[in-house]
């Protein structure tokens, strides 16, 4: 049984005011068995948390990098770490 991870990643380019938040919860969603939030930061970028099995956190990262999303992506930057529980499902914030 794979082992759920925390993906947290950072998109920058034109991704706030164009519905990213909204898809990403979206597509999170579609993906399905992840829990975490997509949030605006005060520097123009969207940070994402998401947790579940590692396949579907790719799944949602290579998403975010190809294109398909509203707005313009940039680009992307991602860490990993250790699944730490405690969302319930996924936000917008």
């Amino acid at each position: 049984m794979e082992q759920d991870v925390r993906l947290t990643a950072w998109v920058r380019g034109r991704v706030q005011g164009v519905g990213f938040r909204w898809f990403t919860r979206a597509r999170a969603l579609e993906i399905g068995r992840l829990t975490g939030f997509a949030s605006n930061l005060g520097d123009g970028r969207v940070q994402i948390v998401a947790e579940g099995p590692r396949d579907h956190c790719e799944r949602l990262l290579d998403w975010l990098r190809t294109g398909d999303t509203p707005g313009r992506v940039d680009g992307v930057t991602e860490i990993w770490d250790t699944f730490r529980g405690g969302y319930r499902d996924f936000d917008i914030r």
